[in-house]
């Protein structure tokens, strides 16, 4: 069993070349995987499965390619894309994950999460996930016409990128504490997760370690982990434009 882990592409009709390096990536590197899976963030802004934008429909197809050459999809959600649905996700054959799915890798149990919920020392955006996350706002959101959400879309991710700019450094990475209670909490070994652009293999007291996936750029790498039977592995994989 071949398992391959990213997190963070950002997609959007703004970056083709991202979205083209992606494409390259999946026939580059997934055609040996048995299952892939997306960690929150696929996309730089999603405002609902019912986006009939000839980007979504991109997405859609380029994804539904990957299940249909053989490979599993999962995908869960991140701090940009909190409305991507079991709609989108049923109709491109792929499986949506809860933010935090324990499977074994290697022999050890693994907990998967997006990380966004491990940075407890940026109380403002907690209190913002809590809200977006919550049923009500999203039905009430999902209610209104999609160029109103779009131009919702881009509010949001400019107020965040300011935000970003001026907040410690270290408050927007996850609170050790917080990771330690968490996989505790789930009886792991290992955590894999994305969110924080940091990537970094970090073992940790007790034998346990913490894998951060990197987010991406097409001009540079991707970090990305694969998994089999035997081994967890931390690769820094080429992306194409050609």
């Amino acid at each position: 069993m071949e398992r391959l882990f990213i997190s963070d592409l950002h997609l959007s009709e703004a970056a083709p070349d991202l979205f083209l390096a992606f494409e390259n990536f999946l026939q580059d590197h997934c055609r040996d995987i048995d299952e892939l899976y997306i960690l929150g963030d696929l996309v730089d802004a999603w405002v609902g499965d019912d986006d009939d934008s000839p980007f979504a429909k991109q997405l859609k197809a380029t994804l539904n390619s990957v299940v249909d050459n053989g490979c599993s999809l999962f995908l869960m959600q991140g701090n940009r894309d909190f409305l991507l649905g079991e709609r989108f996700t049923k109709a491109i054959g792929a499986t949506l994950l809860p933010d935090a799915h324990v499977l074994t890798l290697a022999g050890e149990q693994t907990l998967l999460m997006h990380g966004d919920a491990l940075c407890i020392d940026d109380t403002e955006y907690q209190q913002f996930r809590e809200q977006v996350r919550s049923d009500a706002w999203q039905q009430n959101l999902l209610a209104q016409p999609l160029e109103q959400r779009r131009a919702l879309a881009r509010q949001l991710r400019d107020m965040s990128q300011a935000e970003n700019q001026v907040k410690a450094y270290d408050i927007m990475d996850v609170n050790e504490a917080e990771v330690e209670r968490v996989m505790t909490h789930y009886d792991v070994t290992v955590l894999i997760h994305g969110h924080t652009h940091r990537p970094a293999r970090h073992p940790m007291p007790e034998l346990k370690e913490r894998v951060v996936l990197g987010d991406w750029n097409a001009s540079r790498p991707a970090w990305v982990c694969r998994a089999d039977d035997h081994s967890i592995e931390f690769l820094h994989l080429p992306l194409r434009l050609a």
